[in-house]
């Protein structure tokens, strides 16, 4: 198979991240799952200019299939489609406001309710080598019951059914974590308690909030 439809898709999201900011020349990686192989972006590759047919394609088990040498943090994305199974996208940026809030707190706290489509707080992953099997450890427990992960002194790991809501989650976590520096600079961040968090998913029920609408 030549999973045209995933390369695409990844070159298209790679561009877009690029054209945020959250994406600098070589600086992330994004995959796609297409069953039991993995399109991924190229070890080396300036992501605002890969193209579709540059992307690399491995097995689960890292062996290669077709296309380039795979991203350096490909044991990364492979351990988060080995341990969650819903996964079907994930992306890892060194996008400036979260990398720089990763490199502050053990944990960024709920400081708006949309950050429960995230997981609640997010949980920033010890440092370790790029690439290492303890940074891949570290991610992966961080990533526990949530869609994102920051990397102390790295940057972030969001994850998805789909390559579109990893993305999603990509800028809702800088945004989050944006809205979190600004607070600071002004005062101590009020946090919304677990109470408040579980109201809201409930008001969310309630109202089909964010669902299309005939």
């Amino acid at each position: 198979m030549s999973y045209d439809t995933e390369r695409r898709a990844l070159a298209e999201a790679c561009r877009r991240l690029a054209g945020e900011g959250l994406v600098i020349g070589t600086a992330g990686n994004l995959s796609v799952r297409a069953g039991e192989h993995v399109v991924v972006t190229p070890t080396g590759c300036v992501l605002s200019e890969v193209s579709a047919d540059e992307m690399a394609v491995v097995a689960l088990d890292g062996s290669a299939v077709d296309g380039p040498a795979p991203t350096s943090e490909l044991g990364l994305h492979l351990g988060v489609y080995q341990r969650f199974e819903w996964a079907g996208g994930v992306v890892h940026t060194h996008s400036p406001m979260a990398t720089a809030v990763g490199c502050v707190l053990d944990e960024l706290p709920p400081i708006h309710y949309q950050m429960l489509s995230l997981g609640g707080a997010v949980r920033v992953a010890p440092y370790a080598t790029f690439g290492s099997d303890e940074l891949h450890e570290n991610v992966l427990a961080a990533l526990e019951g949530h869609t994102a992960a920051l990397m102390q002194n790295h940057g972030t790991l969001t994850c998805g059914t789909e390559l579109d809501s990893a993305v999603e989650a990509t800028f809702l976590l800088e945004w989050a974590c944006s809205l979190y520096w600004h607070a600071a600079q002004i005062g101590e961040p009020s946090v919304l308690s677990d109470e408040q968090l579980a109201d809201v998913a409930l008001q969310v029920q309630r109202l089909s909030y964010g669902a299309a609408r005939a």
